[in-house]
């Protein structure tokens, strides 16, 4: 079993999955408003940090410069607009699907057996996102997969510590 502290984040990430399932609007509402927010914040920060590099280098400054506005144009257009939000999820899911099957089939191509059964977890899984990608264009269902998510999450915080996960380095 995990530790307190764990059993503690699994049984928030419960109540958190089911108020996102109970109010899913307002769920990717506050997703959308955070994630805007998030994106606003990044885009000023690059272009303030673009006036910064001007001096070392013209080049980077002018590629920040250009990320910035878009980064703060997107972070405003992207600020509780559910539609936008889980349209964005919704190709992000269908860019991570398309990676998943493609880096599966080369796998499956690859000399290793272990390999072979990673790539054909990897095509599944793929697969899965794909269609997972398709309902998240509707914001009552991207509510619905996040809230299940997070629900599977904190039931997992009950019996793995995400600690022991990372195996430490070994010197030798």
């Amino acid at each position: 079993m995990a530790e307190g502290r764990n059993m503690l984040l699994g049984v928030l990430a419960i109540i958190l999955g089911i108020l996102v399932i109970a109010f899913p609007l307002i769920s990717i509402f506050t997703a959308s408003v955070l994630a805007g927010l998030g994106i606003l914040f990044l885009g000023i920060w690059l272009f303030v940090k673009s006036f910064d590099t001007w001096t070392t280098s013209k080049g980077v400054s002018i590629v920040q410069l250009i990320l910035g506005i878009l980064a703060i144009i997107v972070g405003i257009g992207l600020f509780g607009h559910i539609l936008l939000f889980s349209a964005i999820v919704s190709f992000w899911l269908y860019f991570a699907g398309f990676f998943l099957i493609i880096s599966g089939v080369f796998s499956l191509f690859g000399a290793s057996t272990v390999n072979k059964g990673a790539g054909g977890v990897g095509i599944i899984l793929g697969i899965l996102y794909i269609i997972l990608a398709f309902y998240a264009f509707n914001p009552f269902y991207l509510a619905i997969l996040i809230g299940i998510w997070l629900i599977i999450d904190g039931i997992a915080l009950f019996f793995i510590n995400p600690s022991d996960l990372i195996t430490p380095k070994v010197e030798g």
